[in-house]
């Protein structure tokens, strides 16, 4: 019988849109096609895994640089491979070890959550965001400095957008998007993640692992998620703190377009 990794081998590579950040490594993609519908990924609820980390699914909310519920996020749920499951239990262990825990912001993505980015950044009178996530970057640069592009590796289930948050610290208010929101190089929000120098999605030098201009204590915390990250397989992409992929993924040429739902687990 032929494995579902097998059919996803097998595919036939298509062209790119763009190679680029928010959502890739720190090395070229692969470009195939998406898998049948018939091929399942294997996909599990990470508090499924482990309960212990923290979840703040950005796209599921307005609370985004799209400024809107990103399609495709039809619940607030962290999938992963299990594989890649089982890594970032295995650093929450760690971290935990260390009076700190992992909180996620994004895990699977699906590719048509990835078309609606790269749509909005075609879009130059969707702007209303920028202030927040922006400030300092052009719109219409956003896919040519790396900061947005397609293929994601999210799409392939073993990539996360993580932070760490101190056990001590008090639980997260819910965001309110329609509140004014400071630029993210200003470390938007008040929410309960150590300092990292920039805020999520922040597309900005500033969110660069080398970018100089932050502070020591930030990038004392942004060396450690690095150095537990990568002790346990993962990789990171040098222009964003937040973004890293787990190297043995079991799907390193296939891309997934389940929504984010609990359905789509198992």
């Amino acid at each position: 019988m032929t494995s579902p990794r097998t059919l996803a081998l097998g595919l036939t590579a298509t062209l790119a849109l763009v190679t680029g950040g928010c959502g890739r490594g720190d090395e070229p993609e692969p470009t195939p096609s998406p898998p049948s519908p018939s091929v399942s990924p294997g996909f599990v609820v990470l508090s499924d895994v482990d309960d212990r980390i923290l979840t703040d699914i950005r796209y599921a909310t307005a609370d985004n640089f799209v400024g809107r519920r990103v399609d495709g996020y039809r619940e607030p749920l962290c999938l992963l491979t299990a594989r890649a499951a089982e890594a970032l239990r295995r650093v929450q262990d760690t971290a935990i070890a260390a009076g700190r825990s992992l909180k996620v912001y994004d895990c699977y993505r699906p590719q048509r959550a990835t078309d609606d980015f790269l749509h909005w950044a075609g879009q130059p009178d969707q702007d209303l965001t920028k202030a927040a996530f922006y400030p300092r970057v052009p719109k219409a640069e956003l896919i040519d400095r790396g900061y947005l592009g397609a293929p994601s590796s999210h799409s392939r289930g073993s990539t996360v957008d993580v932070t760490l948050v101190d056990l001590s610290a008090v639980e997260q208010a819910p965001s309110r998007p329609a509140q004014p929101m400071a630029a993210c190089a200003a470390r938007r929000h008040a929410g309960n993640s150590v300092d990292m120098g920039t805020g999520f999605d922040c597309f900005d030098p500033l969110s660069h692992i080398d970018a100089q201009g932050i502070a020591p204590a930030a990038r004392e915390n942004r060396r450690q998620l690095r150095q537990l990250m990568t002790d346990a397989g993962f990789v990171g992409y040098d222009r964003e703190w937040w973004h890293f992929r787990y190297r043995d993924e079991p799907w390193p040429d296939a891309y997934f377009d389940l929504p984010v739902t609990r359905s789509s687990a198992g």
